[in-house]
């Protein structure tokens, strides 16, 4: 039996619980081509976190009040992000809508044929690091995030009466410096320690090298390209990727001075346009560049950075160029029959096939489609070290592919100190808060085979079940697959089709070439002894510590069976 003290206690307490609702409902949770769009409770309150989804009709289905949140705050204005703004806004006028001030100004680029009507100003910008107080007791911040001009870590504050709640939300964030974007600054959020943490997983557990490292890689691909005739065509979002490769082809000393003409259509150009509207907005360091040589439009300088209009396309590829456009559209504009060959490049986006997001390929004019990584986000190492600079209690991870995510949900350094959950869209994740917690069950990862010696062979087996990962039909594509050892661990990796294209036709068997040297795989040099080591090499190179491939190792070093 309760005193009466007891019960006013007690009672207490259930009021406070109820005030104190803290969930996430995910209206797009970021996997494949679904946008971000998430509905976080914060006691009485309601915030609307991005909203990248094309239908939303979701957000209103079940509504029992005027406005499907009190406001949204928009990270940055990547499509799969801020795309259903303009319907959310047009449906809900009244709604409040904040981004940074950046961001506030790119965001009619995902809407061109309104980007110069009023109603397109519809966002209100907000200013970095200045706590804004946007309903009673609750407050916004905004931090840079890396990735694209103005994007924003958010920052949410409840004070409630008796205990702060606070909620941090990345968006899509990078560490490391770009051209054209700073990284996150980590220092000032080091140790914030918020109930929750809702961070993207878009490269799940991969370990990725220097961004530079890939700049590099990507300009002597596009190097070696034009050297052989070839132009090159480059699909790319409307904001940023485009941008950035613009200012790679313009500083990297392949192409500085040299007689090309790059090409830019579409949305891409008219990012361009809004970016030199922002320059001010920019690191020191690009200002310092614009002082000197325009930032992206110039015929003077080589190579030439010029707008393509529809009059210029049928004369493309007469002599090598390179044009970026927009991922999703009909790339056959852009290639002619009868000119030089083209190359296709197309950015990576890990854990899914390009096919699922680039735009019209066509069948002829195009010799090879080939992939490049020009990493937009942080890779595994990246990810966890954010969430153990912030030491969250809760982390949601979204924003990539369900097998990535579970990748990172299941490392044991995260596992064991965080609250994890990976929800699909439409799952509503509710946030204790200092109650225990049991930790969800992850799905299997780790699968157990079998090893037989053979005589002159090794066979592995392996459980049917490893076939139910949507990453087995890449990595069992071909059948082959190729081993290395890891310090102690043996590696296998999948073996592509265009690789063992590329392999098969690039050099003859008799010449001595790095194609044909015991040290040359995944198309780099691992022979210490050479000038060459751990460098990306054309199949046809040479170098003096050449040594051949033993007869026995001449076909093919492992196969799978995908049945």
């Amino acid at each position: 039996m309760f005193k009466s003290g007891d019960t006013a206690s007690c009672v207490q307490s259930r009021e406070l619980t109820a005030v104190m609702d803290l969930d996430c409902l995910p209206y797009g949770a970021g996997h494949a081509q679904e946008g971000v769009c998430l509905l976080v409770r914060m006691g009485p309150h309601r915030i609307l976190l991005d909203c990248g989804v094309e239908d939303i009709a979701p957000l209103s289905a079940t509504l029992n009040r005027s406005l499907p949140a009190d406001f949204v705050v928009c990270t940055h204005a990547h499509s799969d992000h801020a795309r259903g703004l303009l319907a959310l806004h047009q449906s809900f006028p009244h709604l409040p809508i904040y981004a940074s001030e950046v961001t506030a100004r790119l965001l009619p680029l995902n809407w061109p044929e309104l980007a110069q009507q009023p109603e397109s100003g519809f966002c209100q910008g907000l200013p970095w690091q200045s706590p804004l107080e946007v309903r009673p007791g609750l407050s916004v911040q905004l931090f840079p995030s890396g990735h694209l001009p103005g994007a924003a870590t958010v920052l949410l504050t409840y004070a409630a009466p008796h205990r702060t709640y606070t909620v941090v939300y990345t968006g899509d964030f990078f560490l490391s410096n770009s051209r054209l974007v700073e990284g996150l600054p980590l220092g000032e959020l080091r140790g914030m320690k918020p109930d929750v943490l809702i961070l993207e997983g878009s490269y799940g557990t991969a370990r990725h090298p220097h961004r530079r490292q890939l700049e590099n890689q990507l300009a002597d691909r596009i190097h070696r390209a034009i050297a052989d005739g070839y132009s090159v065509l480059l699909p790319a979002p409307a904001l940023g990727l485009g941008q950035e490769m613009l200012m790679l082809l313009r500083s990297h000393h392949y192409f500085t001075g040299r007689d090309l003409d790059i090409w830019v259509d579409g949305t891409v150009a008219d990012g361009c346009d809004a970016y030199l509207e922002l320059l001010p907005q920019f690191p020191t360091a690009v200002q310092n560049f614009a002082l000197h040589q325009p930032l992206f439009w110039d015929e003077r300088v080589k190579p030439r950075v010029r707008r393509l209009s529809a009059e210029q396309r049928p004369g493309l590829g007469a002599t090598p160029c390179i044009v970026i456009t927009d991922q999703i559209a009909d790339l056959a504009l852009y290639v002619a029959d009868g000119t030089n060959p083209w190359i296709l490049l197309a950015p990576q986006k890990p854990g899914y096939p390009v096919s699922d997001w680039l735009g019209n390929t066509p069948e002829s004019g195009i010799t090879s489609v080939e992939t490049y990584l020009l990493a937009e986000h942080c890779d595994g190492p990246g990810t966890t070290q954010l969430i153990h600079n912030l030491r969250p209690q809760h982390v949601i991870l979204l924003h990539g592919s369900p097998a990535y995510l579970a990748d990172l949900a299941n490392l044991d350094e995260l596992r064991n100190r965080y609250q994890l959950h990976t929800p699909a869209a439409g799952t509503l994740v509710e946030l204790p808060i200092g109650e225990m917690f049991l930790q969800p069950a992850i799905p299997e990862t780790n699968y157990e085979g079998e090893l037989s010696e053979l005589g002159t062979e090794v066979a592995i087996s392996l459980p049917s079940p490893i076939t139910a990962d949507p990453r087995w039909a890449n990595f069992a594509d071909t059948g082959l697959v190729e081993a290395r050892w890891q310090g102690e661990e043996l590696v296998l990796r999948g073996i592509s089709q265009r690789e063992l294209l590329f392999q098969g036709s690039a050099v003859q068997a008799h010449l001595e070439c790095c194609g044909n040297c015991q040290h040359y795989r995944s198309q780099r040099c691992w022979n210490q002894s050479s000038a060459l080591f751990g460098f990306k090499v054309t199949p046809d190179g040479f170098c003096p510590v050449f040594k051949a491939i033993p007869d026995s190792e001449l076909f093919i070093e492992g196969e799978t069976d995908g049945e």
